[in-house]
């Protein structure tokens, strides 16, 4: 199938459409620059079996509109690695897991350089983090080439004195932006944060981090899921069960102590705040009916269709979409990009998550609109102007 038959090109893009393979390893890989009128594109690599060059396409064209919305001077790319899970124990296939992915992510690499830093800037998604990052620079021969690196990956850059190290995502940047974008939201709604009774679905590091600082501002997470299942409790899930978990790596089926639910029943708990965190698409036409909320703040990208979105809108939910709430990985990666140190990078997460979500509710209740299409025309007027003024996109 061409690949135009998936994917929409318009005014904004994408610029450049790659797929890449590598006949001896068997790695395949694509690249999606959709726009860089604004600065070179940023988006992370996702390294999942059933990648597509769609998937990442429309997750390019959602960092478009989240680094325009943030203020930042990157344009809108995704990455993505086909890596099936059984990848590592196949036959003919050299080392163990670990040595053959560092051999996907360094083939990659290279194989994508000619777009690397003016065109394109990679960072972590799903199943990559700080220690492929790192793979990644160190293929390239590049400290700039991507963002959430290790913190003590360090190297002279930028002319200036001293180094500049890493940010790894593990620091929680994101799941901080999505706590303050929930604690804006559930104040527009008319609630209180303290002892708002919150759902997060997902809980990988912005599940977790999510849930850390909402309970650090006083609301009560009464249940959390992934895919093993749902753990429950009426009175909030304690902090030190929480940390327990994180640090044993269990799965949440495994967890004692709670009330453990099916997953697809953690649909229909009644919440205040409901917090998508895991994957594309997870709230849909099969579990929709079932949800009975006030709030919801995407913190997963697309968790939702633009259709599912406009029917909880016309329902009276209030909702932070996701390029606004999870937009505190790309500040980060901003941050470590330009040199700056841990805490001035949480300020400045701080500082525009805050803006923005303020701007956006502001104007969607005045204007009884959905937050999604005020956040879209804020990105799209911020992209179209820096166009007007391109000479020419290559």
């Amino acid at each position: 199938m061409a690949l135009s038959e998936k994917i929409l090109y318009d005014a904004f893009g994408p610029e450049y459409v790659v797929r890449v393979h590598d006949p001896v390893l068997g790695m395949e890989g694509f690249l999606v620059v959709d726009n860089t009128a604004l600065g070179p594109g940023k988006g992370g690599i996702r390294m999942t079996a059933g990648v597509s060059i769609e998937e990442v396409w429309r997750l390019a064209r959602t960092m478009t509109w989240k680094n325009a919305l943030a203020g930042i001077p990157f344009g809108g790319a995704k990455a993505g690695i086909v890596w099936p899970p059984a990848v590592g124990t196949s036959a003919g296939k050299p080392g163990g897991t670990d040595e053959l992915k560092k051999k996907f992510v360094q083939s990659f690499a290279r194989a994508i350089k000619p777009f690397l830093i003016k065109k394109y800037i990679a960072g972590p998604d799903v199943n990559t983090g700080e220690r492929e990052m790192q793979w990644f620079v160190e293929a390239v021969n590049n400290w700039r080439a991507a963002t959430g690196k290790p913190a003590n990956v360090c190297m002279t850059a930028f002319g200036k004195k001293g180094e500049q190290c890493g940010i790894p995502h593990e620091f929680g940047s994101t799941g901080f932006g999505v706590a303050q974008a929930a604690a804006i939201a559930v104040r527009r709604a008319g609630l209180e944060l303290k002892g708002a009774r919150v759902a997060i679905h997902g809980f990988g590091n912005v599940g977790t981090f999510a849930y850390h600082y909402l309970t650090e501002m006083g609301a009560r997470v009464i249940a959390i899921a992934d895919r093993s299942g749902t753990i429950f409790l009426e009175q909030g899930l304690e902090p030190e069960l929480i940390k327990d978990l994180v640090r044993r790596k269990c799965a949440l089926s495994e967890c004692p102590g709670v009330e453990h639910l099916h997953t697809d029943e953690f649909w229909s708990i009644p919440t205040d705040l409901l917090i998508p965190a895991s994957v594309t698409d997870v709230i849909n036409d099969t579990n929709k009916k079932k949800i009975r909320t006030r709030v919801i703040v995407e913190a997963g990208n697309i968790p939702m269709s633009e259709m599912i979105e406009e029917e909880f809108f016309r329902e009276g939910v209030l909702i932070v979409p996701d390029f606004v709430a999870n937009a505190g990985g790309v500040i980060s990666s901003y941050a470590e990009y330009r040199g700056y140190n841990p805490k001035r990078m949480f300020n400045l997460v701080e500082r525009k998550i805050t803006r923005a979500t303020e701007v956006v509710l502001t104007t969607a209740l005045h204007e009884k609109k959905n937050p999604r299409v005020v956040a879209m025309n804020i990105a799209r007027a911020k992209v179209e102007e820096r166009m007007k003024r391109r000479v020419a996109t290559f």
